[in-house]
């Protein structure tokens, strides 16, 4: 089978790394790929950010199954785009992936589903956006309804941080056309949990739970990145809540893009808060996490590829997954100053000294390689992920890679895992 993976990032290199040992892969491409996965994906000269143009490519080059990484993608129709050229993209069509591409549409779909969720207000006014919040006495979350790369959330704790949010998001347009309305929702309470499942468009299949990091700085303070890391398996979605889960968010979202005409195939990530009365849905995403990806991928048994195929023949019923045991924490290393402003061009070393190391994987997301040399090209640069028995070994070899690569104005959260860790300190101590 020839494949096209579409996207450059840590994300894109953890899935050509898991997608390169399918024994039934005979050639892997990348648009447009990067330095860093250039030994298992071979680069691909086209304009990626043109969807006819890739699929016009791809149809060109006998592509059997086209996976894009990022939302981007998926929000502008690249999967109708591509099948009018008879290949095949893993993920959902335009009208689906509107989970991810509008807020508004998305929690107005839960609504119409009976999928749990905070309560919501839509506004497409600042004044009248600004005069809910005054009203009602209580924190808030303020979203963007557009794609905002990770970043068009700010969790609120006071009426006045609300005001300034909508200023900022619809005002000051930091997120550009993404803030032209916003959503105002409750705040939730709990524990964070992403639950990433495979849908053939009837059928459902779970992946295992994993928690991102969002935010840039330890004990989770600060503005939201696109994920300063993740672990794998996350407890916190007990056997007994993720039963929960499937009947009251992934089947219903399943049935429900069933009914009103637009099948969801590929994969349905649920980003999730653990409250005091349960699950309720934070947000959907439409593609694989980034960096969940590079956590659960590894401890992935099964052959990607064979996955992609059963949904896309309607037949994952008929399919198991199987997993390794263990754990995997992914730590990413960032450019200083990210997520706001930040410079690249910073020369990397270390990395050969991690090359040889067992049970680490390194994801590149944002690098280049020039004159043999490393360099940061972005704001995410590495995604440094360790393996291990257990939660504290896998994090013990992330953070030894870690602590071998530098480059000027590198930042890394050191507490990735923090709640799992707190949670198995509690069962060990009573």
């Amino acid at each position: 089978m020839r494949i096209l993976i579409i996207g450059s990032g840590g994300r894109e290199h953890a899935l050509a790394w898991k997608i390169a040992q399918s024994p039934l892969v005979d050639k892997l491409y990348a648009a447009p790929g990067s330095d860093g996965m250039a030994d298992l994906a071979e680069p691909v000269i086209v304009d990626s950010n043109s969807m006819e143009a890739l699929a016009e490519w791809a149809q060109e080059n006998k592509i059997d199954i086209a996976v894009a990484g990022s939302e981007v993608y998926l929000s502008l129709g690249i999967t109708d785009i591509f099948a009018r050229r008879g290949v095949a993209v893993f993920g959902p069509s335009y009208q689906a992936a509107r989970l991810e591409g509008s807020k508004v549409f998305a929690k107005r779909f839960m609504n119409r589903h009976q999928i749990p969720t905070a309560n919501f207000e839509v506004f497409d006014s600042p004044t009248k956006a600004k005069d809910y919040i005054r009203s009602a006495n209580r924190p808030l979350v303020i979203k963007a309804d557009g794609l905002a790369a990770g970043k068009g959330v700010i969790v609120t704790e006071t009426a006045e941080e609300a005001i300034r949010a909508v200023e900022q998001i619809m005002e000051k347009r930091i997120y550009g056309d993404a803030g032209k309305v916003l959503v105002i929702e409750e705040r939730l309470y709990g524990e964070e949990v992403s639950l990433l499942a495979v849908s053939d468009g009837t059928n459902i299949l779970p992946l295992i739970p994993a928690q991102d990091h969002k935010r840039i700085f330890e004990g989770d303070q600060g503005p939201n990145t696109g994920g300063m890391g993740a672990y794998a398996p996350a407890s916190v979605l007990t056997t007994e809540l993720l039963a929960r889960v499937e009947e009251e968010v992934l089947k219903p979202v399943i049935r429900g893009m069933e009914s009103e005409g637009y099948p969801y195939v590929g994969i349905l990530y649920a980003g999730l808060m653990i409250t005091e009365s349960g699950p309720k849905v934070i947000e959907f995403n439409v593609r694989f996490g980034d960096p969940e990806t590079q956590v659960i991928l590894p401890l992935l048994r099964t052959d990607l590829i064979e996955v992609m195929q059963a949904a896309l023949n309607k037949n994952l019923d008929h399919l198991t997954l199987e997993w390794k045991t263990g754990a995997a924490a992914c730590v990413v290393m960032a450019s200083e100053g990210y997520p706001e402003s930040y410079e690249v061009g910073k020369e990397i070393t270390g990395l050969e000294n991690v090359d040889n190391l067992q049970n680490l994987l390194v994801f590149h997301a944002g690098t280049k390689r020039k004159r043999e040399k490393w360099r940061t090209a972005g704001g995410r640069v590495l995604n440094l992920v360790g393996l291990g028995l257990n939660l504290e070994e896998a994090l013990k070899k992330a953070y030894q890679a870690a602590d071998e690569i530098k480059f000027a104005g590198a930042q890394y959260r050191r507490d990735i895992g923090w709640r799992e860790l707190e949670r198995k300190n509690n069962k060990s101590s009573k």
